[in-house]
C-alpha cells in the first residue's frame, strides 16, 4: 500500500509555495502552452485555476484574442476536470486531442469553483461558502490575483461561459468581477457572459417539467398532477422565502419524476437515466443529501451509471496522471468530479432565482448570450424561455419580437443545427439535437457559437 504524506506536512509544503497576496507560485509547461496553481482566496481557502494557451492563436489589432472562463454547474462539479476533459479542452479522458476544443477560439481558463470544489480545497469545513454571492467575492479575487499583475492577460477580453449552476455563478461573478474594475482594484475587459442550460430560474424549470413530459408520452395524467401539485408548493417555498425547504421539495419532485417517467434521463429526456457519464457525477452530489425521500433513486441512478469509461475512468485520470503532471495538489486533496458538501452548503441559495442579476447585467451593458440544448430536461429550453420573459430589461419587447436565423455548421446548409436572435447586448441559441451538455452533444456548432460569442480573430 502506497504510504500517504500526513496532511499536516502536505499543507506545510502547499505554504511554502505560497507568496504575497496569496497566489500560488504558478507552474507552468515548458513551451509556455500551460499554466497553472493555487490561490488562497481566504485564509485557508485554496482555489486551484489551470491555463491554456491557444495554439490557433491569431494576431488581430482591430479583434483581441479572447479569454473564456468556463464556469461548471452543480454546485460543486469541476470545471478542470470535467469541462477541461469532457467538453471542451484540448485533450478528452483519454488524453487524445479533441478536434472541437474551444482553443479552437480562445485560450480557456478552468478553475475548480467553488472552494472544495475538484482541486480547489479549504483546511476547515466553516469555510465552505453557503451563497452564490460569497462564491462570487471568491472568484473575483483569483482574477485579481490572475490579471491584475499580468498586462499580458489584460490585453485578452475575458468572457465567462458556465453551464448548469455555473451560470448562477456566472451572473453573481460579473456583477462582482463589474464592481471591482469600477473600484480599480480589477484590470480587465469583461467580454461577457454566457449561460449554458443555466438554473437561473429553479421555479420556471420545475414547472416546464411535467408538461414538456406529459407531450413527449414519458408522464400520463396521473403523472403530470402529481409534479404540478409539487411544483406549485415549490413556488409558494420560494416566494415564502423557504429556500432550503424548496431544495427538499425540489428532491421529492426529482423522485415522482422519475418514478412516473420509469427513470427519464433529466440531462436528455428522450433517454433513460444513465446513459450520460457527464450527468452522472453531478448526480452523484444528490444521493449526498439528507433527503432520504429519494436517495435509494438517486444511488440506483448511480449504480446503472458506472459502465466502461465511466466518471470512475475520470476519478483515475485526475487522482493519476493528471495529478502527477500538476505537482501542486497536496497530497491529501483527492480530486472528486463533484463535492457533495459543496452541494450542502449551498443547499439554501440552491432555489434561489438569478432573473434581477441578468436584468443589472444587461442593464449594465454586458454582452449575455442564453443557449440551450432542446433535449435537456433539468434546465429546459422551455423553462429557459419562461425566465427570460420576466427580464424587464428595456430591450426584451423587441428582442422577443425579433425573428430567428437558421444555424448551420461548415458548408452543410442541408441540416438545421439551431437557431439564433438578438437585439442589442442579448443574444439567445437554441441547440437542436442537445440535451445538458451542448458542446459535447454538438461540438461543432457549440464551437462555431463561441467563436461568435468571442468575436475571435480565428476563422
Amino acid at each position: 500500500m502506497e504510504k500517504k504524506v500526513p496532511f499536516f506536512f502536505s499543507i506545510l509544503l502547499f505554504i511554502a509555495l505560497l507568496f504575497h497576496g496569496g497566489k500560488v507560485l504558478a507552474l507552468n509547461c515548458q513551451d509556455g502552452s500551460e499554466e497553472w496553481g493555487y490561490v488562497q482566496v481566504r485564509p485557508k481557502a485554496h482555489m486551484f485555476w489551470w491555463l491554456y494557451k491557444s495554439p490557433y492563436r491569431v494576431e488581430d489589432p482591430s479583434k483581441p484574442w479572447p479569454i473564456v472562463l468556463w464556469l461548471q454547474g452543480g454546485p460543486g462539479a469541476s470545471g478542470v476536470g470535467i469541462g477541461n476533459f469532457e467538453e471542451i479542452g484540448p485533450l478528452d479522458r483519454s488524453l487524445k486531442p479533441r478536434n472541437s476544443t474551444w482553443l479552437r477560439k480562445a485560450d480557456l481558463l478552468f478553475v475548480d469553483n467553488p472552494v472544495g470544489t475538484g482541486y480547489s480545497f479549504v483546511e476547515d469545513k466553516k469555510l465552505f461558502v453557503k451563497t452564490d454571492d460569497e462564491a462570487a467575492t471568491d472568484l473575483t479575487t483569483l482574477l485579481i490575483e490572475l490579471f491584475s499583475g499580468d498586462e499580458k492577460l489584460q490585453k485578452s477580453p475575458l468572457f465567462i461561459v458556465a453551464e448548469s449552476y455555473g451560470g448562477k455563478f456566472a451572473v453573481t461573478a460579473g456583477l462582482s468581477a463589474l464592481k471591482a474594475i469600477e473600484d480599480g482594484k480589477l484590470k480587465l475587459r469583461l467580454g461577457g457572459v454566457a449561460l449554458g442550460d443555466s438554473w437561473i430560474s429553479p421555479e420556471d424549470f420545475v414547472f416546464s417539467w411535467g408538461p414538456l413530459l406529459k407531450d413527449l408520452s414519458r408522464l400520463d395524467d396521473n403523472g403530470l398532477q402529481k409534479s404540478n401539485s409539487i411544483a406549485e408548493r415549490i413556488k409558494q417555498q420560494i416566494e415564502d422565502g423557504k429556500f432550503v425547504e424548496a431544495t427538499d421539495s425540489w428532491g421529492e419532485l426529482e423522485n415522482v419524476i422519475a418514478t412516473s417517467s420509469n427513470n427519464v434521463d433529466f440531462y436528455n429526456l428522450l433517454e433513460d437515466a444513465g446513459g450520460d457519464d457527464i450527468a452522472a457525477m453531478e448526480l452523484g452530489s444528490y444521493e449526498k443529501l439528507s433527503m432520504e425521500k429519494y436517495s435509494r433513486y438517486l444511488t440506483s441512478m448511480r449504480s446503472r451509471s458506472s459502465s466502461p469509461g465511466g466518471d470512475d475512468d475520470l476519478d483515475k485520470l485526475l487522482n493519476g496522471v493528471i495529478k502527477k503532471k500538476l505537482k501542486i495538489i497536496p497530497e491529501n486533496v483527492t480530486w472528486g468530479g463533484q463535492s457533495g458538501d459543496v452541494f450542502n452548503y449551498l443547499a439554501g441559495d440552491f432555489m434561489r432565482p438569478r432573473i434581477n442579476e441578468v436584468d443589472e447585467l444587461l442593464t449594465k451593458g454586458v454582452n449575455v448570450t442564453v443557449y440551450n440544448g432542446q433535449v435537456d430536461l433539468i434546465c429546459s429550453t422551455k423553462g429557459t424561455e419562461a425566465w427570460v420573459h420576466k427580464l424587464k430589461w428595456e430591450g426584451l419587447k423587441i428582442f422577443l419580437a425579433k425573428d430567428r436565423t437558421p444555424l448551420y455548421c461548415g458548408s452543410d446548409k442541408s441540416t438545421t443545427k439551431g437557431f439564433v436572435k438578438s437585439y442589442k447586448n442579448l443574444y439567445f441559441y437554441w441547440i437542436l439535437k442537445a440535451g445538458h451538455f451542448v458542446p459535447t452533444d454538438q461540438p461543432c456548432v457549440a464551437l462555431d457559437m463561441v467563436g461568435a460569442i468571442t468575436q475571435s480573430p480565428a476563422t
